[in-house]
């Protein structure tokens, strides 16, 4: 387990932010206004909040007590175990005040589009170079499955405890990954609840366990979680706020490799054995061993797609795969 105190909002070194496991930063926030806030009282660090649009309306998970705060599929997997509404910001933090007995949460909210300003008053500098996507997440005590992101994230408890549980990408098999075209926000899951295992439904998920690294967050907190790694996240108090920052290392122009898998579904994964042995053997010349000797017998002017991709060849080589599937 990698853990660092003392470090800077200001600067952070380059080994956290390239970091191919996750790190721990104690207290890197702490000085935020919204977890001072936070530290004094649940009603301070509402009241705080409720400077930045309390009529605000939106868009809000909520389900009843019988969930015990999981959010998941529903019993048939036809759809989900809680619903989707819209309420007014201020009304959202005066539920979560008086305790409501529903599983609440309001999941990833731009903070620069939601709540004018609170982004510029808990602000992480070190990360301003790469031109994060700064998110707010506030509920009571829930849980989010385990799941992976694209982008690097580092996650900031400033309000309750967050549980995270992480598994390094290697570990999917052990997962048990939910359906891959209904998800509850987008991700896939794992279909474990990871605060209460059943190994007998799910046996390869102890070789998972062995993998695993748990972090418990408190108030000022950050966790520096990398590019698909699983994490789920327990929120362990009546009221849970979280802001994370996105970013990736690969350039804007290029899509999400999930299209690519999925696109992988459609026209590789029934192939007879061979036919698919044979593109497995391309897809590791063309894309997994790349190198600059990949296209080199080739003259510059002419490798197309097999030369260095940019803006403008990436939008010509999605506008041609739009046209492909619409033949």
């Amino acid at each position: 387990m990698l853990e660092h105190r003392g470090l800077s909002a200001e600067a952070l070194p380059t080994e956290v932010l390239q970091s191919t496991e996750p790190v721990l930063l104690r207290g890197l926030v702490r000085h935020w206004p919204l977890v001072q806030a936070a530290e004094r009282s649940d009603a301070d660090f509402c009241d705080y909040l409720r400077r930045f649009g309390p009529q605000t309306r939106l868009s809000l998970w909520r389900a009843g007590p019988e969930i015990g705060g999981r959010f998941f599929y529903n019993d048939d997997f036809t759809g989900f175990n809680f619903r989707h509404e819209t309420h007014a910001f201020g009304a959202l933090l005066d539920e979560l005040l008086a305790g409501t007995p529903d599983a609440l949460y309001l999941g990833s909210t731009e903070i620069d589009n939601a709540f004018p300003g609170l982004g510029h008053e808990n602000a992480l500098p070190a990360l301003a170079g790469l031109r994060p996507h700064v998110s707010l997440w506030l509920g009571n005590r829930m849980q989010v499955a385990a799941h992976f992101d694209l982008p690097d994230n580092i996650a900031c408890v400033v309000a309750g405890r967050r549980r995270f549980t992480l598994f390094p990408p290697d570990q999917v098999a052990n997962l048990y990954i939910g359906p891959l075209d209904l998800t509850p926000a987008g991700q896939p899951i794992s279909l474990v609840d990871q605060a209460r295992p059943d190994l007998e439904r799910f046996p390869r998920y102890a070789e998972a366990l062995k993998h695993v690294q748990t972090f418990e967050l408190l108030p000022g907190d950050a966790l520096f979680i990398p590019s698909q790694w699983w994490h789920g996240v327990e929120a362990l108090e009546s009221v849970n706020a979280l802001v994370n920052f996105w970013w990736r290392q690969s350039p804007a122009f290029m899509d999400t490799p999930l299209n690519t898998l999925m696109m992988a579904l459609l026209s590789l994964r029934d192939l007879p054995p061979a036919q698919r042995d044979a593109w497995r053997v391309l897809f590791d010349h063309y894309i997994f061993d790349a190198d600059d000797q990949t296209a080199a017998h080739i003259p510059p002017a002419a490798r197309g797609v097999l030369a260095p991709m940019n803006d403008g060849s990436a939008r010509q080589l999605r506008a041609a795969l739009r046209n492909r599937l619409n033949r």
